[in-house]
């Protein structure tokens, strides 16, 4: 009886905190991800990708279960409880997978793997740096070496943290993109950064001594990008060396972006601004999509899992909230979206509604920035989201307003669940009441050092 032809292998790249702007291929000025560019000179880019529940936990539980906030029930970074819907790697595994995470244990959005692998990605060497990329290698290459020798197709999924805070890449990177002095006495921008108290400590951390420049720390996000992307290239040679290339699919994506030195956000992914919903989506799969294309329309996160689905040939009964994006590729969408309901759970609890127009920010409790409640940006005539039109446009506010709140009474509908925007109250991790006031929430939230940064990225109970 003949047997039936082994299924496509899939790697993801799940890059944390990498903003598409800050990549080359993505039209940024700096030459950040060369060979992440060739990859999609190979495949397929996806220019309007966007990651619209943020921070780590709710974004991957999206990209891994195809379900927004509403069906994934997941909006905090310390989410309590299941993630409400069965995982990528869960349904590969009953589809006779092979599966591995690196650089995931103990995260509830990275439930299902057979098999975890951790590596060092937060504490510097004795050097002062974080070699993050080559860490990875070293777990993740002799885990594919593994897989390949398998007669079982594989999932492999890549956790990458070089654009994560504390950005800390090594010689020659750290100084690739900066030439300045980077201790000039004469300069002030860091003073913000070292007096905004909640996250001073864990800045101070990991930036060197002295330091009064921000475009030294922000060319050290550039660097740690490029020092990744080298590093990357190890890997996309061993899947030749291996000769996977032609039976692997492989994507490149991120869960949300960065805030570098914007709106009083420094060095972390918390506000609902562009720069922490932007991120890329890169697909390569030879002889199954285009190499070089590139595609404009709008795509969300959610829209990953179902298109893997597709690409691989795997025809599993599932209800995602996303589409897949195969008819994209193909020059035929059956349903484009232009607008999206945007959430955060980071160190601010706050949803609203994007348009191709306009940005809605409303806060569900007071933030430690002292923020107004409501923001609204004109991101037509303000795309850096600088001026704060909201009382200059009530009308708008109000439409905004309207459209969010019907959307979220679909959704609950649809789901039969309470947004769980208004049900994790307990998301800042200082017991379920809320911030009554910002001089509260600047009093209460701290990060410490970066072991307590590490340590709120995992939750032990898989």
């Amino acid at each position: 009886m003949p047997t039936s032809p082994k299924k496509p292998n899939l790697i993801v790249l799940g890059i944390d905190s990498l903003r598409r702007d800050r990549m080359s291929g993505y039209g940024y000025g700096r030459l950040t991800t060369p060979h992440l560019d060739k990859l999609a000179s190979e495949g397929v880019l996806f220019e309007q990708h966007f990651s619209p529940s943020i921070p780590t936990t709710p974004a991957y539980a999206a990209m891994l279960t195809g379900k927004d906030c509403f069906g994934t029930d997941v909006v905090a970074l310390r989410h309590k409880g299941p993630v409400g819907a069965p995982t990528l790697a869960e349904v590969l595994e009953e589809q006779g997978y092979n599966t591995t995470c690196v650089g995931f244990t103990g995260n509830p959005s990275a439930r299902g793997f057979q098999k975890y692998l951790d590596y060092e990605a937060w504490m510097p060497d004795e050097s002062g740096r974080c070699p993050k990329a080559e860490n990875l290698n070293e777990v993740a290459v002799p885990e594919l070496q593994r897989l390949a020798q398998d007669d079982k197709p594989f999932f492999l999924f890549l956790r990458h943290m070089d654009p994560h805070s504390p950005y800390l890449p090594p010689q020659p990177y750290e100084r690739i993109f900066y030439g300045g002095d980077e201790k000039d006495p004469a300069n002030d921008s860091m003073e913000p950064v070292y007096g905004f108290k909640p996250f001073a400590d864990f800045l101070k951390s990991w930036i060197p001594e002295g330091v009064t420049d921000q475009e030294y720390v922000s060319a050290q996000y550039d660097g740690a990008v490029a020092y990744m992307d080298a590093c990357i290239q190890n890997l996309f040679q061993a899947v030749e060396a291996l000769g996977l290339t032609e039976e692997t699919l492989i994507v490149v994506t991120s869960d949300h972006g960065e805030t570098l030195y914007e709106h009083d956000c420094y060095f972390d992914h918390h506000g609902l601004y562009d720069c922490t919903l932007v991120v890329p989506l890169i697909l390569k799969f030879p002889g199954r999509i285009p190499a070089g294309k590139r595609v404009q329309d709008v795509t969300v996160i959610h829209d990953i899992m179902p298109t893997i689905m597709e690409l691989l040939g795997i025809d599993t009964p599932m209800e995602p909230d996303g589409r897949s994006l195969v008819p994209f590729i193909q020059g035929r969408p059956e349903r484009k979206i232009s607008e999206l309901y945007l959430t955060e759970c980071t160190w601010m609890r706050k949803h609203g509604w994007r348009t191709p127009h306009w940005k809605l920010i409303r806060a569900l409790e007071p933030d430690f920035h002292f923020k107004p409640e409501v923001e609204l940006y004109n991101l037509i005539e303000d795309p850096l989201e600088n001026h704060n039109v909201a009382e200059q446009e009530p009308a708008v506010v109000e439409l905004l307003t309207a459209r969010m709140e019907a959307h979220i009474r679909l959704r609950e509908a649809e789901t039969g669940r309470t947004n769980p925007m208004y049900t994790n109250l307990g998301w800042h991790g200082k017991g379920d009441a809320p911030f009554a006031s910002s001089q509260q929430a600047y009093d209460t939230l701290h990060i410490g050092s970066s072991l307590t940064a590490r340590s709120l990225q995992a939750n032990k109970a898989k």
